[in-house]
């Protein structure tokens, strides 16, 4: 597995305020981000897996709705994440 306990922890702990800190929105941008990457990866060596194509899909859309809402409530906080990640917005 890709994405191990020890993984995910480690990513909340760098961008949210704690490792058990799983529901901010910053580490959860993070944890899309990191899932994103890796089926950009997959998907460039199997061109034909629609499964994973229509999950990047969904990926996407739901690291667009919490970047929509950080914007709308903090806008700090937003230019941060999108410096921390290098997210083209």
């Amino acid at each position: 597995m890709y994405l191990t306990t020890d993984k995910k922890q480690e990513i909340f702990a760098q961008h949210g305020k704690s490792a058990q800190d799983t529901g901010s929105a910053e580490g959860q941008i993070a944890l899309f981000t990191f899932r994103i990457n890796h089926l950009s990866q997959h998907l460039k060596a199997n061109r034909h897996d629609f499964n994973t194509e229509r999950s990047l899909v969904k990926l996407v859309g739901k690291r667009k709705s919490l970047l929509d809402y950080l914007k709308k409530k903090d806008i700090a906080r937003y230019r941060a994440i999108i410096a921390a990640l290098g997210l083209r917005k």
